[in-house]
């Protein structure tokens, strides 16, 4: 090989591991800590997420108290004798 294939060998290792290598690890390292924060539009779903918990929560409150008032105002039925499953 001659020395000019040398040299160029060489300048194309050092600009790889000096400034490529390093280049290509800081892009990497702000693309990650990008995507650790929220999106717009992953907040929107959040927000749409938490308003339909809201309403099934407030649904599911009312379903019980309508169910506890009808439980207040049916007659009670007296318990069923118990069997036993085992013979004694």
């Amino acid at each position: 090989m001659d020395e000019a294939a040398i040299v160029l060998i060489a300048v194309t290792g050092v600009l790889a591991l000096f400034v490529i290598l390093p280049g290509m690890i800081l892009h990497y390292i702000t693309m990650w800590r990008k995507q650790k924060t929220l999106q717009p539009d992953d907040e929107r779903m959040l927000e749409d997420l938490w308003r339909s918990a809201k309403a099934m929560e407030r649904r599911i409150e009312s379903l019980e108290a309508l169910l506890e008032k009808s439980e207040a105002d049916a007659p009670r039925r007296p318990p069923r004798p118990s069997r036993s499953t085992l013979e004694d």
